[in-house]
């Protein structure tokens, strides 16, 4: 069976966080409640690698002739990615409260349970083993990678019903944007005659692909076109 075209509204880039006040402590903040504090902002660091992020996309939109007007910045509301979605809007001199500039709740970090809220960095190895495993199960209270992928999934559909001919900056965390660029990859290779994204989404909503999402791993302040 042929390929069906898959033709997306819009052009996409993810954005993780620059290196936060978490990252230098050690933290894992992943809970709303937490992440929207102002106390777990930006790191120093981490604001100059936002704004270092901001000059390579204001590059590659100059590359590819995209005007400003046509830039959409779409992020999580936990205060890290809010303050890295401000930065790159400075740096490209978009005002941050206006109509090219949106925070959604989709995009927020993966809430990894109460019993790991607040505990060591070092705690992550025992969730992207269990991820490997079984996909499909969460910590105690905490969301498993499908979970993720099932509100990415509405991030995206609401993304292409909201703009058209834009590019979209998608400032967010390290689990849900590997999880995005795993499924978007796999989407885009799918033989299936599904043309809508959200079907694409779920018939790869697999084991296979969903307990490999590491590979699509982004460090703090990586810009990386998808789409």
């Amino acid at each position: 069976m042929e390929k069906s075209i898959w033709v997306l509204k819009n052009k996409y880039w993810v954005l993780r966080h620059g290196r936060s006040i978490p990252n230098e402590k050690g933290l894992i903040v992943s809970s709303l409640d937490n992440g929207v504090l102002e106390e777990f902002q930006l790191a120093s660091e981490g604001v100059n690698q936002a704004q270092a992020a901001g000059l390579a996309f204001q590059k590659q939109l100059k590359e590819k002739n995209i005007p400003l007007e046509n830039v959409r910045i779409c992020y999580s509301p936990f205060s890290r990615t809010r303050h890295t979605a401000k930065e790159v809007a400075s740096v490209l001199n978009l005002p941050f409260e206006g109509p090219q500039t949106k925070a959604m709740k989709e995009l927020r970090e993966r809430y990894f349970g109460p019993s790991f809220e607040l505990q060591t960095h070092d705690k992550y190895s025992e969730i992207w083993t269990l991820d490997e495993n079984d996909p499909f199960m969460g910590t105690e209270g905490g969301e498993s990678v499908a979970d993720v992928v099932s509100r990415l999934a509405i991030a995206m559909e609401t993304l292409e019903k909201e703009f058209q001919g834009c590019a979209v900056l998608v400032v967010s965390h390290g689990d849900p944007l590997q999880i995005l660029q795993a499924i978007l990859h796999a989407a885009k290779q799918h033989n299936e005659s599904a043309e809508d994204l959200v079907s694409r989404i779920q018939a790869v909503k697999v084991p296979s692909i969903l307990s490999q999402h590491r590979k699509f791993a982004l460090e703090t302040g990586e810009l990386r076109p998808i789409l």
